[in-house]
């Protein structure tokens, strides 16, 4: 059966996300690879994958030649330095579906590339990214962003068992 996997703010080609954030690369041709690899460890060629945007500053043959690389049915939700393109360009560029703006899966997890104001009484989860290492509290968010997965896309169950309270004494 088919995983469902969500991750975002990948940057591939973006030399200066390194220092940015402190990523553990020499250089943006490793950072790709490295990337491409940890993706690829988890996610198998029948999955699906939402993307939450932020996904590369190459041009569109470059950008192409990494989707193609990379498993699964690929989603992206258009983050803020991908909106200059369009929807066509990525289409273009390998990405099976595109959204411009937020998604709602599975009636529980809110899917935005920033995060969106959320409440505990909204009856979901806000997964995002945008923030990179930044983190909100509360159950009602949800950053997806690689550098706090170790560059690997998670499931939907790791996500959903990771902020569901337990009911459990």
């Amino acid at each position: 059966m088919a995983n469902v996997f969500f991750t975002s703010d990948h940057h591939f080609g973006h030399k200066l996300i390194i220092d940015f954030e402190s990523r553990p690369f020499i250089d943006v041709g490793q950072m790709n690879e490295a990337m491409i690899e940890s993706w690829n460890s988890v996610v198998n060629p029948d999955d699906k994958v939402f993307h939450l945007g932020d996904f590369s500053f190459l041009n569109k043959e470059a950008t192409r030649a990494i989707v193609e690389r990379l498993h699964g049915y690929k989603i992206l939700i258009l983050g803020n330095h991908d909106r200059g393109r369009g929807r066509g360009w990525w289409l273009e560029a390998g990405f099976d579906e595109v959204s411009e703006y937020p998604l709602i899966y599975k009636d529980f997890f809110f899917l935005s590339h920033e995060p969106m104001y959320m409440n505990k009484h909204m009856p979901y989860v806000n997964v995002h990214g945008h923030i990179h290492g930044q983190k909100y509290e509360g159950n009602n968010y949800f950053n997806i962003c690689v550098e706090h997965w170790n560059y690997k896309p998670l499931t939907f169950e790791q996500i959903r068992d990771s902020v569901i309270v337990s009911e459990e004494g």
